[in-house]
């Protein structure tokens, strides 16, 4: 029974080094490239032209994005085994694996937020330029 138990550690140890190369490879994403396009989106420009091309940008990022959170979400999923074992040789590498979920979770959920906003914010901006147009229409109709 030791050398199941064993051999069942080595090959969960084994996996997951498998599994921190894919996270680690995300994870410098999410730092280097992530979240440096997560902030230049904090401040939208204040016309719709520019608002929609920030849109069509962000849509491109988001599409990486989007697929980063996706290989990130799988390979947790391939890891949760792990919940079953409750051995204490492979304590370090669930407070490892704890904190990637932790930064992926984090980033996706900012990736949410942030597409809603965009989203919210060109409809509002689409919604007070058909207003003002109806407002010059109506102007220009009183003094005809």
């Amino acid at each position: 029974m030791m050398s199941n138990k064993r051999i069942q550690e080595l090959e969960l140890v084994m996996e997951f080094e498998k599994v921190e190369e894919c996270f680690k490879e995300v994870s410098s994403w999410i730092e280097n490239v992530g979240r440096k396009r997560l902030k230049e989106t904090v401040n939208l420009d204040d016309s719709l032209a520019k608002l929609l091309q920030a849109q069509k940008q962000f849509k491109e990022f988001d599409l990486v994005a989007s697929e980063y959170c996706k290989r990130g979400q799988e390979t947790l999923k391939k890891m949760n085994q792990w919940e079953d074992f409750s051995f204490v040789d492979v304590h370090s590498y669930r407070v490892k694996l704890q904190a990637y979920e932790d930064q992926l979770e984090e980033f996706c959920t900012q990736l949410d937020e942030t597409r809603h906003r965009v989203c919210e914010t060109v409809r509002l901006y689409e919604f007070f330029d058909k207003v003002r147009q109806g407002i010059c229409c109506t102007e220009e109709s009183v003094k005809s």
